[in-house]
């Protein structure tokens, strides 16, 4: 299934975050926190402006990105976890 989000919403997977400290130290899966970084899947054509025009996103899919903790909607897409938020919800693009 395809699926396209609409305005300036954002579909992100998260990444797999490391399952060992510096130290170590194995963290269990009862223990992690969910990653703040993932790599965006789909974006939206924009948002529209006061003019009534549709401003591009400035995210595109295969940017890795960080967001916020709470950040976006918890879906299962044929599977797989993903989150939607809007592109205001990310903080940044990691080059």
């Amino acid at each position: 299934m395809k699926f396209r989000p609409l305005h300036d919403r954002v579909v992100v997977k998260r990444l797999d975050q490391e399952e060992k400290t510096a130290g170590g130290i194995i963290i269990p899966d009862t223990a992690k926190e969910k990653p703040m970084q993932g790599q965006v899947v789909a974006v939206g054509p924009g948002a529209r402006g006061d003019d009534g025009k549709v401003v591009a996103l400035d995210v595109k899919a295969g940017d890795r990105v960080l967001f916020g903790k709470w950040s976006g909607t918890e879906v299962k897409i044929d599977g797989e976890e993903l989150l939607i938020m809007k592109e205001s919800d990310i903080m940044g693009v990691i080059a």
